[in-house]
């Protein structure tokens, strides 16, 4: 018996299930987390940062994430791929993470790494942060998936906001 190889779209419909289940924001990027990991062998770290205010500047604050534990739970926007998805309001996928200056180094394995921003009402609210132990880990459809994982967050942060 041979093993179906999980497509990243193919996740997607679960993904929806899971966002119209959840109750709480932490909740929902804790499942997504999980199902990402556990689902996707080339996703080794997966995780949330949300913008927070810290002393009048913007900084990403690490939420729910699997993988390994890294030293940066707090990025400034001008730091990073991470603040650089971030200020510019756009995915940044890097095929080759020694190749790209701003990486900031959280894992020596790490070879790759997607960001996909999160939008409330038009703004920047967080972002969905993906490594990979795999040079040029993510594709299309792996595009695809994330920033569809993004949106949902975004969604259901703006149903749910007070």
């Amino acid at each position: 018996m041979t093993a179906t190889k999980t497509i990243p779209m193919d996740l997607a419909s679960v993904l929806d299930s899971v966002a119209g289940e959840a109750t709480t924001a932490s909740g929902l990027m804790t499942a997504i987390v999980n199902l990402l990991h556990e689902k996707l062998p080339n996703y080794n770290w997966v995780g949330f940062y949300m913008l927070e205010k810290d002393a009048g500047e913007d900084m990403l604050a690490l939420g729910p994430f699997r993988g390994a534990a890294t030293p940066h739970t707090r990025i400034p926007l001008n730091q990073g791929i991470c603040g650089a998805a971030a200020s510019r309001g756009e995915t940044v996928v890097v095929d080759d993470v020694a190749a790209d200056p701003r990486y900031l180094a959280c894992s020596l394995e790490t070879k790759s790494e997607i960001v996909v921003p999160i939008f409330v009402r038009g703004k920047v609210v967080g972002e969905l942060d993906i490594d990979s132990h795999v040079p040029a880990a993510f594709g299309a459809e792996d595009r695809q998936l994330c920033e569809h994982a993004a949106a949902l967050m975004g969604t259901w942060l703006e149903k749910h906001a007070k």
